[in-house]
């Protein structure tokens, strides 16, 4: 039997006197602890679903990875590429790539009775993904997108539906402006989306690739590249690198040179900044591990220094200073044990609860989400645990070696 073990027990069920000061040292200390994991369980889970929520936004206009003709990612001018259907199916059979698609890019002026707003439409074929503007969409339906013909659908954003007064069914002239001419276009509003990421939303519209594609005047089979999706973002520059092996520095039949570019290196200052919240959870996670340590080191002295006639009789019997140590360090492990299962059931509650409803909403101007989003992942949560366990028994060990200060003669008299 290990006796430590068994005295940590008997002191922890005991329930007899009330008055004892330790009741509420081991309540503040369980409660500390709680609070702890609860903070840390719900500060990780926001940062999580804050970064993929974001991070998703971003992919969804862009994709995972680009590719463009050389000259347009060396000069940030627009150059077509070929992307026909033997390329396409080159793309999807890369390992790592889940989809593969079209994309067209061309700037425009957006005019009505009123005003007018300089937007970039991007032109879209068949094999479009529109998950992600069906996740978006406020209002109407998607048009099938096409790449043979056209009747000029137009997908805008909520942003530029109120600047402009547009509505579903109205249409809306386009003029594109080149060095030989202007020519127009008249576009009808088939469907309002909100991303409420304003890099987006203030100037995209989708439409056609057949559309853009006249609009740029280039040849058959020419746009500005093709966006690639992968299975797994964690992978990205796994599946990147396959990319460069597979398809940079090859020429299409026009002799234009094929290039890539993941959507890191196409939006360095949004990812940077998500990066940077990282910075905080590890605070926040120092903070709430202290607090958890210190409400535990103050607990374990008053207790220690409650039970010091006992440690007194233990050591008359023949205990060690190490066996009555790795006594009260089980006592700790069961306090802590306690705040663990409710620092559980509060931070996972929370964060349900909040998935569940939506309780806490935020301003999509500043944060681009309209709701905290948490994203809960039971193996950091399971971490977190381990962790918050670990530190708390180990910042104890110190304060543990009161009891060798402690002698039997005196503690016998000790009230």
């Amino acid at each position: 039997m290990n006796f430590p073990l068994f005295i940590a027990k008997k002191i922890f069920s005991d329930t007899g006197d009330r008055r004892k000061v330790s009741r509420p040292a081991i309540r503040i200390a369980t409660v500390g602890v709680a609070i702890g994991l609860a903070v840390m369980i719900i500060t990780v889970s926001v940062v999580i679903g804050f970064k993929h929520t974001v991070r998703d936004k971003v992919a969804g206009f862009g994709s995972h990875i680009q590719v463009e003709n050389i000259m347009t990612l060396s000069s940030g001018m627009p150059y077509p590429i070929c992307i026909d259907d033997s390329m396409l199916q080159v793309l999807n059979g890369i390992e790592g790539v889940n989809h593969a698609a079209r994309f067209d890019h061309v700037q425009g002026i957006l005019k009505t009775d009123d005003d007018f707003l300089g937007v970039m439409l991007k032109g879209v074929g068949p094999e479009y993904d529109v998950n992600f503007l069906q996740e978006c969409l406020v209002e109407g339906e998607l048009p099938q997108f096409s790449d043979t013909a056209t009747h000029y659908p137009l997908v805008i954003s909520q942003t530029i539906a109120n600047k402009l007064h547009l509505g579903i069914g109205d249409r809306v002239f386009a003029y594109f402006v080149s060095d030989e001419s202007v020519r127009t276009r008249r576009f009808t509003v088939n469907a309002i989306y909100q991303t409420n990421m304003k890099r987006f939303d203030d100037v995209f519209c989708i439409t056609d690739l057949y559309a853009t594609q006249k609009l740029n005047g280039w040849f058959e089979g020419q746009c500005s590249g093709a966006e690639l999706s992968v299975y797994d973002f964690d992978h990205l520059n796994e599946v990147s690198y396959n990319v460069i092996q597979s398809v940079n520095r090859t020429f299409d039949r026009y002799n234009n040179v094929f290039a890539s570019r993941t959507i890191v290196e196409a939006y360095p200052q949004v990812f940077s900044w998500l990066e940077l919240l990282d910075i905080n959870v590890w605070i926040i996670l120092g903070l709430m591990i202290a607090l958890a340590g210190f409400t535990m080191i103050s607990g374990l002295l008053i207790i220690i220094l409650e039970r010091t006639q006992m440690i007194g009789v233990l050591k008359a019997l023949g205990a060690s200073n190490s066996t009555i140590r790795h006594t009260f360090l089980w006592f700790a492990v069961f306090i802590i044990g306690r705040g663990l299962i409710w620092g559980n059931i509060v931070g996972i509650g929370l964060v349900v609860l909040q998935n569940a409803t939506g309780l806490i909403t935020l301003d999509p101007q500043t944060y681009y989400v309209s709701e905290a989003p948490m994203e809960l992942n039971l193996l950091l949560v399971l971490l977190l645990n381990i962790a918050t366990l670990v530190i708390s028994v180990l910042v104890l060990i110190a304060p543990s070696y009161l009891v060798s200060r402690i002698m039997p003669a005196r503690s016998m008299r000790y009230e």
